[in-house]
């Protein structure tokens, strides 16, 4: 890197209030980042001597340019002249390649020290409960792991780099000067900071305007990804909402042109102001280095390199004005990402796991005194729930919504931990398994069918890897998908599209249930699995189960009761209670709860009739 580079754009500004909020909210002490680059220490200080060396050098062309105008020229001696001029020709050359193993070394550092955090930040989130991904937004997720990470590559790169080359650029500079002359020396002093604080004022105008405008552009990309992706065009035009859409569009995209003007009239005064100062302050050396009174017997060669000196000390020295502004922009950027780092991991691997294989799991499950509030619930979701389900039995969850069905499935795979009592698997309290292997014993298959943008093989590859294609197209006939897939143009190697758009739900559904199915697992969760299908596909998907369920423990959740006419047992929950449980014909001639729930079904005579 060039000395001082970077600092003369950024000259004049102030720091983001978003900045020093974030580091009031989550300090970060110092210490903490350096260990970051522990690892690194030895290319981080060949780094540092680098850029003393590179600043060091590169103040010797002053000198050299001296040389030339006071001895080398008036004496017509070519040997020193050639000596000189060959000096400033090493002088440039060595500079260079200095600054680019300098690059070479910051950048590898700051991109390894960038590959540590994000990976250990995206690991980190794996671990997190689906309580804080329901609680933050995704793009803020999002934001962490891709702007502030790669931010931080200018702190090594640039920021840190910037200040040790504007620091030795400053100091070196300015040593040089007083030596060419200690009088030019006091006048610069006295010149400087006037023409600095006019600098840094127009900067901030800028800052503002570019502010301003910063935000109508991310209002602007807002209402392009909401108004042009393929949900939002559905919206727009299922509800007529196009032409609004549009005027606003166009309205956000007026108020971007003025300040378009505005910001770009801001950089030409800026332009403007940094142009008089570069010209006046050697003006005024020329004036004073002129005058018998302040010349002191100067000669012109010192002349013209006090000036190239004079000339380098400006932006280094805006750039160290700086220091508190980069110092606070690069430590936000660290808090925001150690805020996830240190985020509590509430659902975790046991400290002493028991060992469980689970090829030689039997799948009884059992809820034992169960309750779980969520954290920022009013009311219990769950409150003294005690089921037992024998393994290779069907269990089948009833009542309104709201009632605890689905945080009672939930438990099982473990997406979140009761408050209070146990949920266990072959009498194993499933807080003492690894996540791992109960992943490989409980499948789910929800209401809410997500599929990864690539192709139908390698979306139902993901829950298991080592499948053969054999496997996976057993799975899909046993969903009655494959027919479906073998239709398409591709086969098996069709890229779903995104978020599966290229399927209708009920298509998605069974790629999702042909998915669980090639996991194999031991214990079945179907939370709503047949809810986005038609009653034809429900039946020959219904069947499909029927055959996948032998053997192991299914739990169904299911608003339409004909779902779970068949089940083992039914539980009925009420407020996150169990109020009833038994079989279907048991619960219907008791007359309770789950018959007016039969009883108020718009399938209740579907269920009355199977």
């Amino acid at each position: 890197m060039g000395r001082g580079s970077g600092s003369g754009g950024r000259s004049g500004r102030a720091v983001d209030p978003a900045d020093r909020a974030q580091l009031e909210r989550a300090p970060v002490p110092l210490r903490r980042v350096t260990a970051l680059f522990r690892p690194y220490r030895w290319q981080v200080a060949t780094v540092v001597v680098l850029i003393v060396s590179s600043s060091a050098v590169a103040l010797a062309t002053p000198f050299l340019v001296r040389l030339v105008i006071d001895e080398a020229i008036p004496r017509q001696d070519v040997d020193l002249l050639v000596l000189a001029v060959a000096g400033m020709v090493a002088v440039t050359a060595l500079t260079a390649v200095l600054g680019v193993v300098q690059t070479w070394l910051s950048t590898t550092v700051g991109q390894r020290v960038m590959h540590g955090l994000r990976t250990a930040v995206f690991a980190h989130l794996q671990r997190q409960s689906l309580g804080f991904f329901t609680r933050t937004r995704g793009g803020e997720v999002q934001s962490r792991l891709t702007n502030d990470i790669g931010g931080m590559q200018s702190v090594v790169t640039s920021t840190a780099t910037s200040l040790a080359a504007n620091a030795t650029t400053v100091v070196g500079t300015v040593v040089a000067m007083v030596a060419l002359s200690w009088r030019l020396s006091l006048l610069s002093l006295v010149v400087l900071p006037p023409a600095i604080a006019l600098t840094r004022k127009v900067a901030r105008m800028r800052r503002a305007v570019t502010a301003q405008r910063q935000r109508h552009l991310a209002d602007l990309h807002g209402q392009v990804e909401e108004g042009l992706s393929v949900s939002g065009v559905l919206l727009g035009k299922t509800l007529g909402a196009g032409p609004a859409a549009s005027r606003r569009f166009a309205a956000t995209s007026e108020d971007l042109v003025g300040l378009e003007v505005r910001s770009q009239l801001a950089g030409r005064w800026r332009m403007a102001t940094m142009s008089i100062v570069f010209a006046g302050i050697p003006a005024l050396i020329y004036l004073f280095a002129g005058l018998p009174a302040t010349s002191g017997g100067m000669t012109i060669g010192t002349l013209v390199a006090f000036t190239t000196l004079q000339g380098a000390l400006f932006r280094p020295l805006m750039g160290l004005l700086d220091v508190g502004v980069t110092v606070t922009s690069s430590m936000a950027l660290f808090s925001r990402v150690f805020e996830y780092l240190d985020l509590p991991v509430e659902i975790d691997d046991p400290a002493t796991p028991v060992g469980l294989d689970p090829a030689a799991v039997r799948g009884e499950v059992r809820w034992e005194g169960v309750g779980f509030t969520y954290p920022d619930g009013a009311r219990p979701a769950l409150s003294g729930v005690d089921v037992t389900v024998p393994a290779g039995t069907t269990l089948a969850l009833v009542g309104e919504t709201g009632s605890g069905k689905s945080t009672m499935a939930s438990l099982v795979a473990r997406l979140a931990d009761p408050t209070t009592g146990r949920v266990s698997i072959d009498g194993v309290d499933l807080r003492h398994l690894r996540l791992a292997t109960l992943a490989q014993v409980v499948g789910v298959v929800s209401q809410e069918t997500y599929l990864l943008h690539a192709t139908v093989r390698e979306n139902l590859r993901h829950a298991r890897p080592g499948a053969t294609d054999a496997e996976i197209e057993a799975a899909a006939r046993r969903a009655q998908v494959h027919d479906v897939i073998a239709a398409l143009p591709d086969g098996y190697d069709t890229v779903v599209g995104a978020r599966g758009h290229r399927f209708s739900g009920g298509e998605k559904q069974r790629l999702a249930i042909a998915r669980t199915l090639l996991r194999d697992p031991r214990v079945l969760v179907l939370d709503e699995a047949t809810s986005a299908l038609d009653t034809a596909t429900e039946r020959a998907v219904q069947a499909a189960l029927d055959e996948a369920r032998r053997g192991r423990t299914t739990i169904t959740i299911a608003h339409r009761l004909s779902t779970v006419r068949h089940a083992d047992r039914i539980v009925v929950l009420d407020a996150g209670r169990v109020v009833e449980s038994g079989t279907h014909a048991e619960l219907e001639a008791r007359g309770g709860r789950y018959a007016e729930l039969v009883a108020a079904g718009d399938d209740a005579q579907d269920l009355l009739a199977a």
